[in-house]
């Protein structure tokens, strides 16, 4: 099966240069979904929604017959607060300390390239719905996309599909696997609250700090005993901070920041009450308060067997290298929200086995998986709906 033909392939590669030169974090991907919209227009889709979880955007093209499934494509909107190191890129990233480092600008751009395939070869019957997310980085977008009405009861997916480059691994090559695709994860805020006093009086104060050793102690003894777990599990102390830096104080509080992560669900809920316990002991032996938070909750992205077994159909009809995946990815990805209440799945496309990864500061999307990208999810529809 050939690829389908991009007619404006040019102007879909300077839309990506477009949005990489403007990263906007997440949250704030206002002009960005401007600049979506605006592109958008010219393929005459049949409804757009904007604002939707707040900044997200969703383009909604009818089939020729309006009875049959909705199929969602999903891409990222937000940027990272990563510096752009590309200084002889010419469309280096406009803003200091944005960039996109993890190619959502790619992704929006195959995402409206199959706007373009769409508009130029209509499905027989169905919907097909673009859906540009924003806060993929924060774990927050997907949630607040099923949280808007207008997506569970007006757009009303039957199945939804993503993809994400992969650097690493063969330019091109797609990459699958059945259930598990990417782990969980959570960020863990721990804060001991005890009693400043004089540092020539620590008698008088309760300085939290072997407290707080003892907690990281703790956490690695959690994840060192990996037989309490059914698979992969890890915890990752990222920050500690005991008080104030002032040597005549003792200080009073301290905070230790951890992210756990998880290939399974089970494990992850473990992973919450063992080091929920950890705190709670230490804290109770040295008589310290404590306040315990989660934040950018991932959940696992669990991927349909039949959805796998589709783009593995697609993948061979374009006589595209595969490869399947022998473990999760370590890495999180908010899909997983979307995957637990519909069909559908997650794969990845390869960006080139020497192309910088992820998240450094001198990775740039390459541009030649904007076809391929397009041409995948234009297949998916396809195979969907027996073409």
């Amino acid at each position: 099966m050939p690829l389908p033909a991009l007619t404006d392939l040019t102007d879909l590669v300077t839309l990506r240069h477009t949005l990489h030169q403007h990263p906007e974090l997440s949250g704030s991907e206002n002009e960005t979904a401007e600049r979506v919209v605006s592109f958008l227009q010219r393929y005459n889709p049949d409804k757009i929604y904007t604002n939707l979880g707040e900044t997200g955007v969703a383009a909604v093209f009818n089939g020729i017959s309006p009875d049959g499934p909705t199929i969602v494509f999903r891409a990222e909107l937000d940027a990272l607060p990563i510096a752009e190191a590309n200084q002889d890129l010419p469309y280096r990233s406009v803003y200091e300390g944005k960039g996109h480092k993890c190619g959502h600008d790619g992704h929006m751009a195959i995402l409206t390239a199959l706007g373009s395939i769409v508009h130029q070869q209509k499905p027989v019957r169905g919907k097909i719905v673009l859906l540009y997310q924003p806060a993929e980085e924060t774990g927050a977008g997907a949630m607040a996309v099923l949280n808007d009405k207008r997506f569970t009861e007006e757009i009303k997916p039957d199945y939804v599909f993503g993809l994400h480059n992969l650097p690493g691994y063969t330019l091109h090559q797609v990459v699958v696997r059945e259930e598990v695709f990417a782990a969980a994860s959570t960020g863990m805020i721990i804060e001991l609250q005890g009693k400043s006093s004089h540092a020539a009086e620590p008698e008088n104060g309760l300085n939290p700090g072997q407290a707080m050793a003892e907690i990281l102690l703790g956490f690695n003894r959690i994840a060192e005993e990996k037989e309490q777990f059914s698979s992969f599990a890890l915890i990752t102390v990222i920050h500690a901070r005991l008080g104030e830096v002032a040597f005549g104080t003792n200080p009073g509080f301290a905070t230790i920041m951890a992210t756990l992560r998880a290939y399974m669900p089970e494990d992850m809920q473990k992973l919450k009450a063992l080091t929920q316990q950890c705190v709670e002991q230490v804290s109770a032996n040295y008589s310290l308060a404590f306040t315990i938070r989660f934040t950018e909750e991932f959940t696992a992205t669990i991927n349909s067997k039949a959805e796998v077994e589709t783009i593995r159909k697609v993948a061979s009809r374009l006589d595209l290298e595969q490869q399947e995946a022998l473990q999760p990815f370590r890495w999180s990805e908010d899909f997983g929200h979307f995957t637990a209440r519909y069909k559908g799945a997650f794969f990845g496309l390869g960006a080139g086995s020497g192309h910088a990864q992820l998240h450094h500061t001198d990775y740039d999307f390459p541009d030649d998986l904007i076809p391929t990208g397009a041409a995948l999810f234009y297949g998916i529809i396809q195979e969907i709906l027996g073409q």
